[in-house]
């Protein structure tokens, strides 16, 4: 007797590659797992392609179970007809569960004794951003329109406190939102998980990897100012039991910005590739290559002694700037990383990354040298125009069990290399005065040959990590962390002569105690003592070039964490000093202060109902300057940091019209002071975005269609306020700032085939 057997493919069968079946890294697109953290189980509709999903089609009309003849006589049984019916392609999340804790791995966030927060895939991609600064905007307790992202109201370095993948890497350049699959961000201290740091939080940027799935997507953008996007996000498995994996990235946008006669280009080839040299052995790589123009934009503003910001000016005229000025950035970056499994219990990760890091920065500033509004503008493009950084990280992760107790333990080292290169001809240059109420764009003078450098300094540093989470019960555990670093750093004149170096080492460590009252819930305690470089006097102060002792900073911080339904919340505490140096009367650079932040964090993440998502929180932030050398300063609040910030994103599923969704922000930032004494200030203000997105199929093909309304009431602010200098000290009260983005409207189309 033969079956003749009626089924339904959606894509065809896909075979479990060899190494997947064992070690269980499957990873569906756009959603693969952390590291150290196992793979989603595979889907009912697991090997369906995106579009098939998308249509939602089921085979119909069951075939009769009688016999029927065959053409040689013998009887043939027919079976039913399977019916499968596909679901719309999942668009993610806006809850994430687990984040990177540096050589700690991939944790549940609730289990996690720090404020960490996801920016994830989805809010990505459904409000297209397309820079970290986007991304940072919707953290409160962050402040991301500058070139250094902070937290709690410290900036952080050029390189301490950002990382590719847990690697470091240099924070003044510009990434591609479209290379990352998220953004984590740890706030505060870090420097016991590390190494030595600006206590201003832990960016670490998560790239995409590659899928187990076939990936084939293609987006065409528009934005306002006649901008368009093209991009290309292309992956598979390849080779002997599919074991070589790749992702590569595409992007080409071109045309003008906000502001009228500017030129705004951004172009990334991104690939990265997995070699499954066994089930429990992975390379990974990672290779990019970045170009970013950005000419004619806003110029910066900056504040003469005693002069204060007037209204914000409208930031599409290009009379306060140049056409000419503005960014031309490089970035190229290559990483290998070695995974290997011990055994379920151990693991061990071995990385390297290399950055070369390219700027010619032409913007001009405009410095109000009066309250009437009269303004010199100039351009400075003496600082370091190419960064080169080699960073490594290893880590060593296992369980251990004493008696009752259990021990995950952590060994590891992280570190870097750090070179600046600075333009030989490099100065400042007066292109000319004028007034606000008559302004003027200047040509361009005194830019030099980038490409003619010197190098300045060289910076080292290097870290030994041991780390010991202990359960001692399901509702009680404690996390301790230290890590002993060496720090080095060399500074040159034009002609390759050493005029400085320094060379010191300590440690930094960290406690935490948790307690879970129930399993969806837990209290925490962390102290953290932690190192940071020494600051280099500035020019024109009478010691100049010299490096101060390294810092030590310390954090108690006090939180709570709930899972309720489909939401995550977290409210936390925490109080933040830190030495201040600054150059005093007498003309000597040298730590004459303390800085004292405290301050109040809510977030949530999820979703609150099957149809509402909901991703921000609110900050409460008191950023104070105390034992200085002045009594009018002392006491005072720190340049540009709000003591109120919030930001609320909610998005609606339309049960009505399946597919469709809605999103709407908001975004308000609190008045901010403009000098040390608190004198003057800039007024608080409050932006509403609005969003809508649609999921269908054409041509059996899933496409998503999105459309961004951003600044709906065309709100003038201003933005980026910031102090003179790294440590938040403003010296002759030179704060500058920014104008933010008018409204803006972005549509884009995407295709999965």
């Amino acid at each position: 007797m033969r079956f003749a057997f009626t089924t339904v493919s959606l894509f065809g069968p896909v075979a479990a590659p060899v190494w997947a079946q064992t070690a269980d890294r499957a990873a569906t697109p756009d959603t693969v797992p952390a590291p150290g953290t196992a793979a989603p189980a595979p889907s009912a509709t697991a090997g369906a392609s995106p579009a098939a999903a998308a249509s939602a089609t089921s085979a119909t009309s069951a075939t009769s179970a009688s016999a029927a003849s065959a053409a040689d006589g013998t009887a043939v049984t027919a079976l039913p007809t399977v019916t499968v019916t596909a679901q719309a392609p999942s668009r993610g999340t806006l809850r994430t569960d687990t984040a990177t804790v540096g050589p700690l791995g991939a944790l549940d966030r609730l289990d996690t004794p720090y404020t960490i927060n996801v920016v994830p895939q989805r809010l990505i991609q459904d409000q297209q951003l397309k820079s970290i600064a986007d991304a940072l905007r919707y953290l409160p307790s962050v402040q991301g329109d500058g070139t250094r992202p902070q937290t709690r109201g410290i900036q952080g370095s050029v390189v301490q406190n950002s990382r590719l993948d847990g690697l470091n890497a240099v924070s003044t350049t510009d990434y591609p939102l479209e290379q990352f699959d998220r953004i984590e961000v740890m706030n505060g201290l870090a420097g016991a998980l590390y190494g030595p740091a600006n206590p201003a939080g832990t960016f670490n940027y998560i790239q995409k990897r590659p899928t187990d799935e076939r990936l084939t997507r293609f987006t065409f953008g528009f934005t306002s100012q006649t901008r368009f996007l093209r991009e290309a996000d292309l992956s598979d498995r390849v080779g002997p039991s599919r074991a070589i994996g790749y992702r590569l990235t595409l992007l080409d946008e071109t045309g003008t910005g906000y502001a009228d006669h500017s030129t705004i280009r951004r172009q990334l080839g991104s690939l990265a590739l997995d070699f499954h040299l066994s089930p429990d052995t992975v390379v990974e790589t990672n290779f990019s290559h970045y170009h970013y123009v950005a000419k004619g934009l806003s110029t910066t503003f900056a504040l003469g002694s005693g002069v204060h910001y007037p209204a914000a000016l409208d930031p599409t005229s290009s009379a306060y700037g140049s056409s000419d000025g503005g960014a031309n950035n490089t970035t190229e970056t290559g990483s290998i990383r070695i995974r290997h499994d011990f055994s379920p219990n151990w693991h061990v990760s071995a990385a390297i990354l290399r950055q070369i890091a390219d700027r010619e920065s032409t913007t001009p500033t405009d410095t109000l040298t009066n309250n009437a509004g009269r303004y010199t503008s100039t351009i400075a493009t003496a600082t370091a125009s190419r960064f080169t950084i080699t960073s490594n990280l290893v880590t060593l992760n296992g369980t251990v069990d004493t008696g009752p107790l259990r021990h995950a333990i952590t060994l590891g080292t992280s570190g870097f290399t750090w070179n600046n290169y600075n333009p030989v001809a490099g100065a400042t240059t007066t292109l000319g005065t004028a007034s606000l109420a008559n302004p003027q764009a200047f040509a361009l003078t005194g830019v030099p040959d980038f490409t003619h450098r010197y190098q300045s300094a060289q910076s080292a540093q290097q870290s030994l990590i041991a780390g010991d989470d202990i359960t001692f019960s399901p509702q009680w555990s404690a996390l301790l962390v230290g890590s002993q670093s060496w720090l080095s750093t060399h500074n040159y004149n034009t002609k390759s002569v050493q005029t400085s170096e320094s060379a010191n080492q300590g440690l930094s460590g960290a406690a935490s105690l948790i307690f879970k009252p129930r399993r969806n819930m837990s209290v925490y305690v962390t102290y953290a003592d932690s190192l940071q470089q020494g600051d280099t006097a500035p020019t024109g102060s009478t010691n100049v070039g010299n490096i101060l002792d390294p810092y030590r900073s310390k954090q108690w911080e006090v939180g709570y964490k709930v899972a309720v339904a489909g939401v995550n919340a977290s409210l936390a505490a925490f109080r933040i000093t830190r030495p201040y140096a600054y150059t005093q009367a007498d003309g000597v650079y040298a730590v004459a202060g303390e800085q004292r932040n405290r301050g109040i964090e809510l977030m949530l993440d999820g979703e609150a109902t099957r149809d509402l998502s909901l991703f921000g929180g609110v900050t409460w932030l008191d950023p104070r300057l105390y034992n200085t050398a002045t009594t009018a300063t002392a006491g005072k609040r720190i340049v540009g940091l709000p003591v109120f910030a919030m930001n609320f994103l909610a998005e609606y599923k339309v049960p009505q019209v399946p597919g469709l969704f809605t999103t709407f922000n908001t975004h308000f930032v609190g008045a901010r002071p403009t000098d040390n004494t608190n004198t003057y200030s800039v007024s608080s203000y409050t932006t509403f975005d609005l969003g809508a997105g649609y999921l269908t199929s054409m041509f059996n093909r899933a496409v998503t269609f999105r459309l961004a309304l951003d600044n709906l009431t065309n709100r003038r602010y201003w933005t980026n306020i910031v102090p003179g200098a790294l440590t938040g000290y403003t010296g002759a009260g030179n704060a500058t700032a920014q104008l933010g983005a008018p409204r803006t409207v972005q549509a884009s189309v995407q295709f999965e085939l």
